[in-house]
C-alpha cells in the first residue's frame, strides 16, 4: 500500500489553473444578487441530522443514502450539509426572519456533501450557489427567481440552454393523482428497477424521476400530473409560464419533472443545455415549498429556492469555450543579486505593494537570467532590478518587460512611482 495521501475519492482539488472559473462564477454570483436584491446568508458546515431527516424527507436519496452522518462526543446525530433549504429554513425560524419585512431575500454559496456514486460533474464534495425567497406564495415571485439563475448563466457565457417547468400541485389534490399513479405502475412492478420498486410505496412520484433504463419504457404514458392540478395550483401554474413568457425566458413544460425532494409543491424547474441527455445535464434547479417551515415546527411560510452546482456549471462553460483569463500573479517583479542588495529588494516589495501594486521579490541566491526568467513567468509587466552597483549608488533600475518602455534609472524613494507611472502608460 502506498504511504502517500489522496484527497478523498468523490473530492478534488481546485488547482489554481482553475481558480479563475471559480472567481468568474464568484464574481457573476455577487452581481445578480445585488442586482435582485438577495443578501448573503452562512450556515454551519454540520447542523443536526434530524433536520434534513424531517425537512428533506427520509424518503430521498439524499436521507437514505447519502447524507454524511455522525455522532458528535456529547452523543449528538449531527450530519455535513448535503443541501442549503432546510439550513436556510432554520436559521430564519431560529433568528425570528418572519418578523422582518417579507419576502426574505437569501443566498449562500455553501460546501454539500453526499454520498453518492463520483462521476464527471458530481463530487461527494461540492460547492453550491443556493437562493431562497421566504415569505411569498406569489408565481411571479418563481418567475423572478428562475430569472435570477437564467441572469447568472447568460453573464457566464453559457448558450443553448432551456428551462424545464412543471407543477406537482399541492399535497392534498396531489394524493388523488398519486393513487392513480400507483394504479398505472401496479402491473409492471415486476420489470422495475430495486430503487423504483422501493419508491412505489414511500414515493411513488419518483417513479417518474428515475433514470434506470429498466424503467423508462414505463413512463411516457404514465398519467401526468400537470394535466391533473387543482384550480389554485393551475392558476400559480398559469401566471408563472406568463411571466416566464414575458420575460422572454425560454421554457417547456417537462410533466416528468418532479424533483428528488419531499417538500416541493407548485412550481418546479430545471435549466438544462437543449441538446444534452436528460441524465447529467441539469445544470441548476429548484422549486416551492409552501409548507417545509411548518415541518420545521415554524408557523406556514410559503417559500422557493434552487441550488446551482459550481462544478456543473463549469464543466458548461467549458463546453462553451469560455476560458477567463487567469490573471499575472505580479505587476511588478524585484530582481536582485547578492546579500547586499536583500535589505534593498525587501524594502522595494514593500514600497510597491504599499502603493497598491502586487509585486514579487526574486531569490538572491540566482543568477540574474534565471530570475528575469521568473519575472517573465508571473506575467509581470515590470522589472525592479538591484545590482550591488545600483544599491550602492541608492538606485534601482525601472525596466518594461513587455513592450518598447526600456529601461532607466531612479532612486531608490521613487521606485514604486516609476513603476506605477510605468505602468499607466501601458494604458
Amino acid at each position: 500500500m502506498s504511504s502517500r495521501f489522496q484527497a478523498p475519492r468523490g473530492t478534488q482539488d481546485v488547482l489554481p489553473a482553475m481558480q479563475p472559473y471559480w472567481s468568474a462564477i464568484n464574481d457573476a454570483i455577487l452581481a445578480v444578487t445585488r442586482l435582485y436584491g438577495y443578501r448573503r446568508i452562512d450556515t454551519p458546515i454540520f447542523e443536526a441530522a434530524a433536520l434534513f431527516e424531517k425537512g428533506s424527507g427520509d424518503t430521498t436519496d439524499i436521507v437514505e443514502k447519502e447524507m454524511y452522518v455522525f455522532t458528535d462526543r456529547g452523543g449528538e446525530a449531527l450530519a455535513l450539509t448535503p443541501e442549503a433549504t432546510p439550513a436556510i429554513c432554520r436559521a430564519y425560524l431560529e433568528h425570528g426572519m418572519g418578523s422582518w419585512p417579507q419576502p426574505v431575500r437569501l443566498y449562500t454559496t455553501h460546501p454539500m456533501f453526499r454520498y453518492d456514486r463520483p462521476q464527471k460533474g458530481r463530487y461527494r464534495q461540492h460547492t453550491q450557489f443556493d437562493c431562497e425567497v421566504l415569505g411569498s406564495g406569489d408565481p411571479l415571485v418563481d418567475a423572478e427567481l428562475i430569472g435570477l439563475l437564467w441572469d447568472l448563466y447568460r453573464r457566464l457565457g453559457l448558450k443553448g440552454l432551456q428551462v424545464r417547468l412543471s407543477s406537482i400541485d399541492d399535497p392534498g389534490p396531489r394524493r388523488a393523482y398519486v393513487d392513480r399513479l400507483k394504479e398505472y405502475y401496479r402491473p409492471f412492478l415486476g420489470d422495475l428497477s430495486e430503487d423504483s420498486r422501493r419508491r412505489f410505496e414511500r414515493n411513488p412520484l419518483r417513479l417518474l424521476d428515475s433514470k434506470d433504463d429498466r424503467d423508462a419504457p414505463y413512463k411516457s404514458d404514465a398519467p401526468k400530473l400537470v394535466d391533473h392540478l387543482s384550480p389554485p395550483a393551475a392558476a400559480h401554474h398559469e401566471a408563472v409560464t406568463a411571466a416566464l413568457a414575458a420575460l422572454d425566458i425560454p421554457f417547456v413544460i417537462d410533466p416528468l419533472l418532479v424533483r428528488g425532494l419531499d417538500y416541493y409543491n407548485r412550481t418546479v424547474f430545471e435549466i438544462v443545455p437543449v441538446e444534452d441527455e436528460r441524465a447529467q445535464s441539469t445544470i441548476g434547479g429548484g422549486g416551492r415549498y409552501d409548507g417545509l417551515m411548518e415541518i420545521l415546527g415554524g408557523p406556514p411560510t410559503p417559500g422557493i429556492g434552487f441550488g446551482c452546482g459550481f462544478e456543473r456549471v463549469i464543466l458548461e462553460m467549458q463546453k462553451n469555450g469560455v476560458e477567463p483569463a487567469e490573471g499575472p500573479q505580479a505587476s511588478v517583479f524585484v530582481v536582485h543579486r547578492g546579500a547586499a542588495t536583500a535589505a534593498a529588494a525587501l524594502r522595494a516589495v514593500a514600497a510597491l505593494r504599499a502603493a497598491g501594486l502586487p509585486a514579487l521579490p526574486g531569490e538572491g541566491e540566482r543568477s540574474f537570467k534565471s530570475q528575469m526568467r521568473s519575472a517573465d513567468a508571473s506575467g509581470a509587466r515590470v522589472a525592479i532590478i538591484l545590482g550591488e552597483d545600483e544599491v550602492a549608488r541608492g538606485t534601482a533600475i525601472v525596466k518594461d518587460l513587455r513592450g518598447e518602455g526600456g529601461q532607466r534609472e531612479v532612486p531608490l524613494g521613487e521606485v514604486a512611482a516609476a513603476a506605477e507611472s510605468l505602468l499607466a502608460s501601458f494604458g
